[in-house]
């Protein structure tokens, strides 16, 4: 018997995963780590802790797959993205922690950029927009703000890498160096049309080229884990963005197949196959998957806030104990009774692009109660949303399926309420593991576990099917009250 261990490392947990060849999820473990937030808009995590509480959860798989009598056939890994780290070659020593996607320090950097002109030099290379989130300015901070680094940079003493390369080195004992065509469209620093580190970019922002990963394939040989740190020489042979393994795992293989991933933020993928598509409404053009030097291309949309919505409902605001409670908290009152909160702790992301827009909750009444807050909340997720579907179709007409996954997926008022304002049906699987299962596939492929893609279309998989009910007026009506809260927070 033999499973494939998914290392799924994200925002706020580390998570390990065993898929069967059946693609079933077997067993899984999982590990909170804390955030860390030294200035107001600043957000960070220790490397060091993360992959602490990635080993600890692949130990755990294993420990349970040994027990099966099960060989774990090979690894993939899946990341949250964007997010940056600096370390020691030598050592294995981050220099500073890791800057993480939500950070926006480097947003003034930017601004400073767009004002040079450098938008178009920036998206015609790397199909991104200028932005703090992505991790060429965040990794410009690091060189620049920490003492020393710059120099030791420079002598190529020190090494970079989004979240996947980090845990690559660690696993194989500092013997890799290596990130995927994904990961690396993410960074402001890939060039997705030559599918090479920009060197004009590096040169502009003053980053040595040493320090960066090779570039491979998403499916393939990633190096093999060290006996004397994961207990087992295991093939890591698949890596992916978050995003782009959860638009793997959702099978969506044809151009014009959609995946939105409600987690901490939200996020939209579209299939776009061979075609790099220049979006002219505010989406990034990113490399969905690489196969075989084969490369498949995406439009994203970006909600910053999407699922973190509902933990501030809890943590903050103190209105709910738990994210379950809120389906039913929405369902008991017929509508918003007006009220509309637009989210935008960190500013906007598509279609909008605003680091400076802030939240806001507005058309609040005396009779405004509980319910309409937490409902408002929730609709908020899928307003964010149905702004970034429309750019898609104002961008393509290959618009088809679209599946959902991630924790506020779970949600039906807000899976129902989602099909309503789109008016499309949205398909939800019964197993919600798309990222994970996404770099599954990617490292079953090159282990063999899988034949091609068709393959795993062809495994058990059951869906619910959201409908859209509500008539256009009403929809439109909705629309435009969000458009206008969200006018009110970008001034």
């Amino acid at each position: 018997m033999q499973y494939i261990l998914s290392l799924d490392q994200g925002t706020t947990s580390s998570r390990a995963v065993l898929f069967d060849a059946q693609g079933a999820k077997v067993y899984a473990a999982q590990y909170e780590f804390p955030q860390i937030y030294p200035q107001p808009g600043w957000v960070e995590h220790d490397p060091e802790v993360i992959f602490e509480t990635q080993l600890r959860a692949a130990k755990d798989c294993l420990a349970y797959a040994e027990q099966q009598g099960a060989e774990v056939a090979a690894i993939g890994i899946t990341n949250q993205r964007e997010t940056t780290t600096v370390w020691d070659k030598a050592t294995g020593k981050p220099v500073y922690n890791a800057i993480v996607w939500q950070c926006r320090r480097t947003a003034d950097t930017c601004a400073a950029m767009a004002a040079e002109g450098r938008t178009d030099f920036v998206r015609e290379k790397t199909g991104l927009v200028l932005d703090a989130y992505f991790s060429a300015t965040k990794l410009q901070w690091i060189l620049r703000n920490v003492p020393g680094v710059m120099e030791r940079a420079q002598r190529g003493e020190l090494l970079f890498g989004t979240i996947d390369t980090w845990l690559i080195y660690k696993l194989t004992g500092g013997r890799t160096h290596v990130t995927d065509r994904t990961n690396s469209s993410r960074t402001m620093l890939y060039n997705i049309h030559t599918l090479q580190w920009d060197a004009e970019i590096l040169d502009y922002l003053g980053i040595p080229a040493c320090m960066l990963p090779d570039v491979c394939d998403c499916s393939g040989d990633l190096g093999m884990t060290n006996v004397a740190v994961l207990g087992a020489e295991i093939p890591v042979c698949g890596c992916a963005g978050d995003q782009q393994a959860a638009l793997f795992g959702q099978c969506c293989f044809r151009p014009g197949d959609v995946k939105n991933t409600y987690g901490t933020g939200g996020f939209l993928l579209m299939n776009t196959g061979e075609l790099c598509t220049e979006s002219k409404n505010g989406l990034l053009t990113t490399i969905g998957c690489s196969i075989g030097g084969k490369v498949t291309y995406a439009l994203e949309g970006s909600v910053f806030v999407s699922g973190a919505v509902i933990q501030w409902l809890r943590d903050g605001l103190q209105l709910i104990e738990s994210a379950a409670e809120t389906e039913a908290i929405a369902h008991s009152v017929p509508d918003t009774g007006g009220v509309y909160f637009v989210p935008a702790f960190v500013g906007l992301g598509t279609p909008y692009w605003d680091s400076e827009a802030r939240g806001l909750l507005c058309g609040m009444t005396r009779g405004t109660g509980r319910a309409h807050i937490v409902r408002a909340a929730l609709e908020a997720i899928a307003y964010q949303t149905a702004d970034v579907i429309r750019a898609m179709e104002q961008d393509t007409a290959m618009l088809g399926t679209i599946k959902v996954d991630g924790g506020a997926s779970q949600n039906g008022f807000l899976m129902q309420f989602q099909a309503d304002l789109l008016g499309q049906r949205i398909l939800r699987p019964d197993n919600v593991e798309s990222t994970a299962a996404g770099a599954a596939f990617l490292a079953g492929l090159a282990c063999g576990m899988w034949k091609d893609p068709a393959a795993l279309e062809q495994l058990p998989q059951g869906f619910t099917e959201y409908r859209p009910a509500m008539d256009a007026a009403e929809r439109d009506a909705l629309l435009n009250g969000w458009h206008t809260a969200v006018k009110r927070c970008t001034l």
